[in-house]
């Protein structure tokens, strides 16, 4: 009875669709699912009402933009309508006009508060999550102008203290200058952003402080604004939004008939409030400056009315100062200060997005994922702000469906394996009792995977493997992925492991075993791939040739380490990705992502640094080069503009990745044997500085490692508390001898430096 209601459905769309003269939409989905294996899931329902909503302001922005270029528009449509621009895109066929070429945001919050709002590259901030913007502009007697979006060169910092996390954005010009610094403060009824803006010209001016219908993402509509001048505040869309600390001297709104409030300013009509249909109400407030005198207010907007408050599944945490959230996360001391505050900056991130739950960005992503989840809360674990890993991890259970499977999003076969992984390393960083619902828990999803598996008597390439699955999105259509499977053999790993230690030795014995008949699977299938492809490399699924996809396998090696440093797969995958798919130093990601990833790039890396092959270093390096002048990178970007150009703005995966590498470079658990200092850069070995990371858990205790340069000589100590000391200490530098010392409490070596050729 189904099929044939489906059947009649089909013939009902296909008939209305070719007598209207359009293509059959039936034939066209048809088509697009041949180019993927056949899947209980096309594309998971997420990502589908997520593109839809991003293409449905795409298409506001088209009739919006395009059309009204003389407004001032953010510093993104700036640059990608500018036919000079080297971000500009043509327009003729695109359905939507979206943001391609600069998806760069950075966030500003408090710890445990799950409201970001966002500063573009120009100082442009957006309080409320998909909401309208503040500007600011300088607008002088002579006809002189100062619009932030339209300027090629500003100065922008995210300033890290222990009270405040701000961004400050700085732009000038011949005329005069301007200055935003926006924070976030929790205040008795709730957060709060606040942004100080300063003006300076060398001729009298008025500095405008602007209400803007669009935001990073394009247009964000305003269907009213009102100021009142007796609370000096402004409402916006019947909400009271923005407050001002002084008495606004001039004020204009309009309408999208009347165009930008620009048109209007500074000596046109003044006007207290206007109603737009079309959504695109702008308003200016203008505050005099003297000439070469500072001018600075303050403008103050609730979040409680940010619809995102309540979208985090879990109450927050309590309140807590950054100083309070940052104390137990290890320090890191490198002569390069450009490392150094890259590793602060990404800290900061982290705690900004686990405020009970765990998101991987402010904007675009702010929703939860198990994949993005395992490795945003591996980095908090590995530098030691394990408190904020086991509130997110005890609502797991509640995650997972009556069939075990650990839900965030349709089709995700990697979610089992990655829960029940970041499960295990949160028992083996930070010992002591299982919460007693996780149990279930961990039988159940490691059953699903069981029972998930391909029989293994199919015969075929993906014999025993998972099914297709859109899993990780950007290794390609539907397909049998090596990244799926690898993340599922260790996620019975983990539970084997999980289960022994809540003496449930039986089931763990059972489970491990599968494991391992598993992985021969998996093996067989990329012994056929080796001898079809004439090389070790692993493709991103059995039958696939080699391309970029072929990143995703890297998982057996990092994080995973379910092969050896040395596995010739895992080093011959590198340098294919490495010869075929980098650009300009970076891992150019071809599917989906179109540009350069800042975390893939260092998945690359990590494998590189376990197999002590010192061209790591050049990838770190790169990575660094790509990061925004606040220390952030989004999801993917831009080879020529250097701008996002997929996802979030500010990705709190990479600033994870960032955090892992650091702590890698240091201190790295391999099986029974902790290695230090295994990344030490080569001219930190012959800086004056002295080097140091820590303390850190590890599976064995608590580590602390410093490194001191001494001339040509490298003197590596540390301190730990062990719980269970590690078979072997083995200090790496690179450069120099490995050599294996007794791990004692504390200690010290000097590694002699390696012989030539050797």
């Amino acid at each position: 009875m189904k099929s044939l209601r489906a059947w009649f459905l089909r013939f009902f769309i296909r008939r209305a669709a070719l007598r209207g003269g359009f293509i059959d939409p039936v034939t066209v989905l048809t088509r697009l699912r041949r180019f993927a294996h056949p899947s209980e899931v096309d594309e998971p329902l997420e990502l589908v009402r997520a593109g839809m909503v991003f293409h449905a302001r795409g298409l506001l922005n088209t009739r919006a933009i395009q059309h009204n270029l003389d407004w001032i528009w953010p510093y993104w449509v700036a640059r990608q309508f500018d036919p000079a621009d080297e971000a500009f895109i043509p327009r003729a066929f695109s359905v939507t006009h979206v943001n391609l070429t600069h998806r760069n945001w950075t966030a500003i919050g408090e710890p445990e508060c799950p409201v970001y709002p966002v500063v573009d590259p120009r100082g442009l901030l957006t309080p409320l999550h998909d909401g309208w913007s503040l500007d600011a502009w300088l607008l002088g007697d002579d006809g002189s102008r100062l619009f932030p979006s339209r300027e090629r060169n500003a100065d922008q910092e995210l300033a890290l203290n222990e009270k405040r996390l701000e961004v400050c954005t700085r732009t000038r010009t011949a005329a005069g200058a301007l200055e935003a610094r926006a924070h976030v403060e929790v205040a008795d009824d709730g957060p709060i952003c606040r942004v100080r803006y300063t003006a300076r010209s060398e001729i009298p001016a008025w500095l405008a402080v602007v209400v803007r219908p669009a935001n990073p993402e394009g247009v964000s509509l305003v269907e009213r604004i009102a100021f009142d001048q007796d609370n000096g505040a402004w409402r916006i869309n019947k909400a009271r939004a923005v407050r001002f600390d002084q008495p606004v001297e001039r004020h204009f709104a309009s309408d999208y008939r009347r165009g930008d409030v620009l048109f209007q300013l500074p000596d046109g009509e003044q006007c207290p409030e206007r109603a737009c249909p079309t959504g695109m109400a702008t308003a200016a407030a203008l505050f005099r400056v003297e000439s070469g005198r500072d001018r600075s207010l303050q403008a103050e907007i609730s979040l409680r009315e940010d619809k995102s408050v309540d979208r985090p599944a879990f109450a927050r945490r309590p309140a807590t100062s950054w100083s309070r959230a940052l104390e137990p996360a290890a320090r890191l001391r490198v002569p390069d200060q450009r490392i150094r505050r890259l590793y602060e900056q990404s800290l900061y991130t982290l705690i900004l997005m686990s405020p009970g739950d765990v998101f991987p960005g402010p904007y675009t992503y702010k929703r939860f994922w198990f994949r993005d989840a395992s490795f945003i809360l591996n980095a908090l674990l590995c530098v030691g702000l394990e408190e904020r890993v086991g509130p997110v991890l005890n609502h797991y259970p509640d995650r997972q469906t009556i069939t075990g499977f650990f839900h965030s999003q349709d089709g995700e076969w990697d979610a089992n394996g990655e829960a029940l992984w970041i499960m295990d390393r949160y028992a083996a960083l930070c010992p002591g009792s299982i919460p007693a619902d996780w149990r279930a828990a961990i039988e159940k999803g490691a059953h699903w995977i069981l029972r998930k598996r391909i029989p293994e008597a199919s015969g075929r390439s993906h014999a025993g493997l998972m099914p297709p699955g859109f899993s990780a999105e950007h290794l390609g259509p539907n397909d049998y992925y090596y990244w799926d499977n690898f993340w599922s053999v260790a996620g019975l790993y983990a539970a084997a492991r999980l289960l022994r230690r809540l003496d449930r030795a039986e089931e763990a014995d059972r489970l491990a075993h599968a494991a391992q008949a598993y992985m021969k699977c998996i093996e067989q299938s990329l012994d056929a791939c080796r001898a079809r492809l004439g090389r070790p490399a692993m493709p991103a699924c059995p039958d696939r040739r080699l391309d970029a996809g072929a990143v995703g396998s890297l998982a057996a090696g990092y994080p995973l380490q379910l092969w050896p440093e040395d596995d010739v797969r895992l080093r011959d995958t590198a340098a294919y990705l490495r010869e075929a798919c980098f650009f300009e130093g970076g891992f150019f990601q071809e599917m989906i992502h179109s540009g350069i990833n800042a975390y893939l790039t260092l998945h690359v890396a990590q494998v590189l640094l376990r197999a002590a092959d010192p061209d790591f270093e050049t990838l770190v390096r790169k990575v660094a080069d790509e990061a925004s002048p606040t220390g952030q990178w989004p999801e993917a970007i831009h080879p020529r503009t250097g701008g996002g150009c997929m996802g979030d703005g500010h990705h709190a995966w990479a600033s994870a990745e960032w955090i892992m590498m650091i702590r890698n470079l240091f201190l790295r658990e391999e099986g029974p044997a902790l290695v230090l200092g295994p990344g030490i850069f080569s001219d930190w070995q012959n800086a004056e500085d002295t080097l140091s990371f820590g303390p850190a858990p590890t599976e064995f205790g608590r580590v602390e490692i410093e490194i001191e340069p001494r001339g040509t000589e490298c003197e590596v100590s540390w301190k730990a508390e062990w719980r269970d000391p590690p078979e072997k200490l083995i200090i790496a530098l690179p450069g120099r001898e490995r050599i294996c010392v007794q791990p004692s409490a504390t200690g010290r070596a000097t590694p002699p430096r390696r012989s030539p050729g050797a």
